[in-house]
């Protein structure tokens, strides 16, 4: 009945869902936090006392300044604000510095900068389309979909309990993604083309932006059978967006460049002498890679195929280091993970301009650059796997078949953010909060498409479920081993090979789904 009701009072179940939210960010203020609580607060004290010629090479804390300039330009305004809480957290020789009012306004500044992320999950669900006439709000495809943007449990954690600014930073892509799909394309570009300034992980997904805007914004016609009808080329519209990104990126990196420091602006932003993988390995194929590298070297060893005393001791027992160094396969340069990279987006650009879907083959565009560049990039973090999971909740809602590839990579991707949090008080915190949304993910979109067949088949059910004795053998049962001495790793190598499989899997089933996709024929002018 209180749904009902809720459905009377038009949109006021979305208020619910935002203060809901915001309500359990706060709850989480005390919670533990990373090193990145740190790196936030050391630029805040960079911005707010050195000149802009100063900041990109200031080096006093190892957390040097290493965003993009747009981001270097909000952490200045804020830390206008923190002068009022604590001026001690302002001052770049306190390393480590926390009070509780540095803690206080850091966590605050996440939750109040997520009215942004609260803004464009709104813009979103009204983008989509509700063909199912649902009597029951809770059944509602935006209602879902509100429910699985704002209460995303690896947000929820990143944010709010490792620390982090994703949830702002997401709101800015996916209200770009919003603009796009209301054809509003001069703003959604604007929108992206700020965000890459923000924060440069987001050129992961660049590709799909510009195929799309090219083949719907700068072409604006199309033949009766979708092909492209070259002569609807507008120079205008091109020229438009070349003013927007030029704009954008003369605000941004103008001043770096007036003072002769672009190129040390970029160092600092692309740091290729960070090894392969990420202190802990991201759950990508060079996770497997490198496992598979590590069984072949302990088969060789046993086999007397290999010398025992040439093999650097570090890459049998230390386990996650950032430099692996491989033993029987190639080691990896930066040069070959850009190759793989660029050869796995391909084809998924290739659909966006051969086979136009609008704004679903986008979004789907979207989600296969996303996981490609998670899954072959350089040094990619595990927190990167949500540029992935957030879009796709998008066409989640829309088609059985894509809501079942959602549940098995947001299942292991959420799962896979787990060693973030390693600290005892907030087990039961990231159980509880992921059994929750998990739970909630796979009822509600159950029922959604409860006239068509399973989501998931019964392969990927059992994946799944093993999840559950992984995560009692981590975190209770391994601890309790003399294992536990000697090969500390072992804990984060399982999670990472086991999501590994996983992701790779949902990766592969969604490509398959989009190159082998009919392109129906009578297609409106896009």
């Amino acid at each position: 009945q209180g749904a009902r009701a809720m459905a009377a009072g038009g949109r006021g179940w979305f208020r619910a869902l935002a203060l809901g939210v915001s309500f359990l960010k706060c709850l989480l203020i005390p919670a533990y936090y990373s090193t990145d609580f740190e790196v936030h607060r050391n630029w805040l004290a960079i911005t707010h006392n050195l000149p802009l010629s100063q900041w990109y090479y200031e080096a006093t804390s190892e957390w040097t300044l290493d965003y993009p300039p747009f981001f270097a330009w909000f952490e200045y305004v804020l830390s206008h604000i923190a002068k009022y809480f604590d001026p001690q957290m302002l001052v770049v020789e306190n390393l480590n510095y926390t009070s509780r009012a540095t803690i206080f306004f850091q966590r605050l500044s996440v939750i109040f900068t997520d009215t942004l992320f609260i803004y464009a999950v709104h813009e979103c669900c009204r983008c989509i389309n509700g063909k199912r006439a649902a009597k029951d709000i809770l059944e509602k495809p935006t209602f879902i979909l509100a429910v699985l943007l704002l209460w995303n449990f690896g947000l929820l954690i990143v944010d709010h309990i490792h620390f982090q600014y994703n949830g702002f930073l997401f709101g800015l892509m996916l209200l770009s993604v919003a603009r796009l799909c209301q054809k509003r394309y001069l703003e959604g570009a604007l929108l992206f083309a700020v965000l890459l300034h923000f924060k440069h992980i987001y050129m992961y997904v660049a590709p799909a932006y510009g195929i799309y805007l090219l083949r719907s914004y700068c072409f604006t016609a199309n033949n009766a059978d979708g092909s492209l009808k070259w002569r609807s080329f507008s120079f205008l519209h091109v020229t438009l967006l070349g003013l927007i990104v030029c704009l954008v990126s003369a605000l941004s990196l103008g001043p770096f460049l007036v003072l002769g420091q672009l190129p040390q602006v970029i160092s600092r932003l692309f740091p290729f002498k960070r090894g392969l993988c990420h202190a802990y390995w991201a759950p990508n194929f060079w996770a497997l890679y490198n496992a598979m590298d590590k069984a072949l070297t302990i088969l060789g060893l046993k086999c007397n195929f290999l010398d025992g005393t040439k093999i650097p001791k570090a890459s049998m027992t230390g386990g996650l280091v950032q430099e692996f160094r491989h033993t029987v396969l190639p080691s990896v340069t930066p040069l070959a993970t850009l190759i793989c990279t660029f050869i796995a987006i391909l084809p998924s650009v290739f659909c966006l301009w051969f086979k136009p879907q609008g704004p679903r083959g986008f979004l789907q565009c979207l989600v296969l650059c996303a996981l490609s560049s998670f899954m072959f990039g350089w040094h990619v973090h595990e927190k990167a796997i949500l540029l992935a999971i957030l879009p796709l909740s998008l066409l989640s809602i829309q088609r059985a078949k894509d809501a079942g590839i959602y549940l098995i990579l947001a299942t292991t991707g959420h799962f896979s953010l787990f060693p973030l949090l390693f600290t005892t008080p907030e087990l039961p915190i990231k159980i509880l909060l992921m059994l929750l949304f998990t739970v909630y993910s796979f009822s509600s979109l159950k029922s959604l498409f409860r006239r068509e067949k399973p989501l998931l088949n019964w392969l990927e059910t059992i994946y799944l479920i093993q999840l559950v004795p992984l995560e009692i053998f981590c975190e209770i049962i391994f601890p309790l081993t003399p294992w536990k001495r000697h090969f500390p790793f072992v804990p984060l190598l399982l999670t990472s090979v086991y999501c590994a499989l996983g992701i790779t899997y949902a990766w592969l089933k969604l490509y398959i789904s989009v190159l082998t996709e009919r392109t129906p024929v009578r297609q409106k002018a896009e």
